[in-house]
């Protein structure tokens, strides 16, 4: 799997069993003949400081960076607080949308996906990591929102076990893939 194509799995989540996280690992899993997904997590990051951004960012900042980078796409799973994403995912997105105009993230196809114990599944923090990702420079994989209502009740031995949502979301990552294979193409 030399030639296999590399996701960078972000959750917006940092506490122990998160449902995003896990939502990541079980598609790590299903998808690993297809593409290897390495999840990289958030415990670290520091609250962004612009001055101290820069050269002598914060080592774990630079991993972050450096992880993007390395990979072909990105796949963000994010819980919904407050209406809105979770400051842990939106202080990592303004460290990795720096530096101006030269972020990592920048052209890198981008998977976004939401879950959460409510009926709406992280609408509404889909919509504003979807506007966060685009102001970044990202090339955000259009398709149907992948939100995951009643996340809570679709974990099972921790892993996500709702068929039905399995394959919704392996089919968001067969686009990812896809839209990475035409950017290699046209390269």
């Amino acid at each position: 799997m030399s030639n296999a194509i590399k996701l960078l799995g972000i959750s917006g989540s940092i506490r122990k069993n998160a449902f995003n996280t896990i939502i990541l690992e079980t598609l790590a899993a299903k998808i690993a003949d297809q593409a290897s997904l390495v999840i990289f997590p958030l415990n670290d990051i520091p609250l962004y400081n612009q001055d101290e951004d820069g050269d002598a960012s914060p080592e774990s900042v630079q991993k972050l960076r450096q992880a993007i980078a390395d990979v072909d796409g990105v796949i963000i799973a994010s819980p919904e607080y407050i209406y809105g994403i979770p400051g842990v995912l939106k202080n990592a997105l303004d460290w990795v949308s720096r530096p101006h105009g030269k972020s990592t993230l920048i052209g890198k196809p981008v998977l976004t996906m939401t879950a959460s114990p409510s009926f709406t599944g992280g609408a509404r923090a889909q919509a504003q990591l979807n506007e966060a990702v685009t102001a970044i420079g990202g090339r955000l994989i259009l398709r149907p929102q992948a939100i995951i209502p009643s996340v809570h009740e679709k974990i099972k031995d921790g892993k996500l076990a709702d068929e039905a949502t399995l394959a919704f979301l392996e089919n968001g990552i067969a686009d990812l893939i896809g839209e990475i294979q035409r950017i290699d193409r046209a390269a």
